[in-house]
């Protein structure tokens, strides 16, 4: 009986589908999340402070704080897909119940003497991205999933991509991926699935054709992402007499991101050899990241603030394995053995995000209420994978460099107070990180809230509707197979804030 096992090894080769610019805009970016109070008001809090999650726009917000206050969040996240493909337009929806925002700050007041007021000290932890989600696309083609192999396999030899005497077709998988790198590797699966064919049966043969005979053909390919990224953020600021507040903040990241793709494809002529297949592929990403941030906060009178902040680059160091699993109807008997449990392991890389730079300011009508500004410059066509001496690494960078642009962000939110009560709305706009606005679009954002003050505590209540449009590969390499998602996240967040 055919033994069952998990092999692992080490490809010495870059893996085409998991360092690329994708990755670098999945980390780079962060979503608007955090207490109710900051999503209710657009994220605009660079000139305010005074929130737990507004340490993340502006440090020095922490020493705007009266009082030691505690504050815990969960939020829903319901994700809207509209996935476009094939003349047709599939609809996909989920949710997602998650414990987001947990913080605390601790105000040390000092005396009238000295200059420096009070100094406050602050631990946060946010949930910046949760990548739950789901699409699937599904419609007609008339490029199918045999261009993909062979795209990989044209100029391969033969020889390596066959099984050898008393070897297990999952050791050469892994072989010819840890030896000869990605495409070879796919070019085994596709000639052991049965869906290209050598033009001559010979090991120096490097000439391939496809089994399946189709002018169009039916495709569906389901996207399933699931994971976050966290960040933990020990703060420090202080009051400098009645007008200053300044601060620094030490930013701790921690990534866990899963990737499911099935792809299934039939409706092939009836003349065809191949008659039905399907590809999956798995990414698993996981590691840990780090950065700093500086900010000050001015009264410039009893009603203006401005503030200003520098978000240092994220030094991220990652790891990726992957899996894939294929068949057909012409697959060789003992395909499903390259499964899931057959694991791609690669060496660490690391991803540095651009940096970022915020200008606030901030209208504060006495009890009544406040309007705020934020805006923020990134770009990120500085953004980079590490090791910048690696081959391919140096391609991605410089394609990077020639595709992103400058992302600039707007925030806008308002609060207006009734006794106990807070009324609060928000808008945030943000550029598409593409210099030409492809591929992944502009992003809006509306969002509300409400919350209530029972004088030691509180307890808020936001809405946040997020729409933007996002051009989706289906793979990473081989083949231009895409589908325009329209996604539409609304987040319901509801929160409680003590002070003692």
């Amino acid at each position: 009986m055919k033994r069952i096992s998990t092999f692992i090894m080490v490809l010495v080769c870059a893996f085409a589908s998991a360092q690329t610019i994708d990755d670098v805009l999945r980390f780079s970016s962060e979503d608007l999340q955090g207490t109710p109070r900051f999503q209710a008001m657009g994220g605009a809090f660079g000139a305010l402070g005074g929130d737990l999650s507004a340490i993340n726009v502006n440090p020095a917000g922490s020493a705007v704080f009266n009082y030691n206050e505690i504050t815990f969040t969960g939020t829903n996240y319901h994700r809207n897909n509209d996935a476009f493909y094939g003349g047709g337009m599939t609809n996909t929806t989920m949710n997602d119940l998650n414990f987001n925002q947990a913080g605390g700050v601790f105000v040390f007041q000092a005396s009238d003497k000295n200059p420096w007021r009070k100094i406050a000290l602050a631990v946060n932890y946010d949930m910046v991205q949760n990548f739950e989600n789901e699409f699937l696309a599904r419609g007609s083609s008339s490029v199918g999933i045999d261009n993909y192999f062979l795209n990989f396999a044209q100029g391969e030899p033969l020889g390596p991509l066959r099984t050898q005497d008393g070897e297990y077709i999952e050791d050469a998988y892994l072989d010819i991926g840890s030896s000869l790198g990605y495409g070879p590797q796919q070019a085994f699966l596709g000639f052991q699935a049965g869906i290209i064919e050598p033009v001559a049966d010979d090991d120096s043969n490097t000439s391939y054709y496809s089994n399946a005979n189709y002018n169009s053909v039916n495709q569906r390919y389901v996207n399933n992402t699931s994971g976050y990224n966290s960040k933990f953020t020990f703060n420090f600021s202080g009051q400098y007499k009645e007008n200053l507040y300044v601060g620094a903040a030490l930013n701790f990241h921690s990534v866990f991101y899963d990737q499911v793709t099935y792809f299934d494809e039939d409706g092939y002529n009836a003349n065809s050899l191949i008659q039905s297949s399907s590809f999956d592929n798995l990414l698993h990403t996981d590691g840990s990241g780090f950065s700093f941030s500086l900010g000050a906060i001015a009264k410039l009178n009893e009603s203006v603030r401005i503030g200003g902040s520098y978000q240092s680059p994220t030094w991220y160091r990652l790891r990726d394995d992957t899996s894939q699993r294929i068949n057909s109807n012409l697959a060789v008997s003992d395909i499903s053995y390259i499964n899931f449990g057959i694991v791609n392991l690669y060496p660490d890389y690391r991803i540095q995000t651009p940096a970022k730079i915020t200008g606030s300011a901030a209208l504060v009508f006495g009890k009544s209420g406040l309007i705020s500004f934020d805006y923020s410059y990134q770009d990120m066509s500085q953004a980079k994978l590490k090791p910048s001496s690696d081959p391919s690494f140096a391609d991605e960078n410089n394609y990077i460099s020639n595709t992103l642009g400058v992302v600039n962000t707007y925030r806008i939110g308002g609060e207006y107070r009734i006794d106990q009560v807070s009324l609060r709305a928000g808008y945030r706009f943000e550029d598409s990180p593409y210099e030409d606005g492809s591929t992944v679009g502009e992003l809006n954002a509306y969002s509300g809230g409400i919350g209530y003050n029972f004088g030691a505590s509180r307890i808020d209540l936001s809405y946040t509707r997020m729409e933007q449009d996002v051009n989706t590969y289906f793979f990473d390499g081989g083949l231009d197979l895409a589908s325009l998602v329209n996604r539409v996240n609304t987040n319901i967040s509801l929160g409680y804030s003590m002070k003692f």
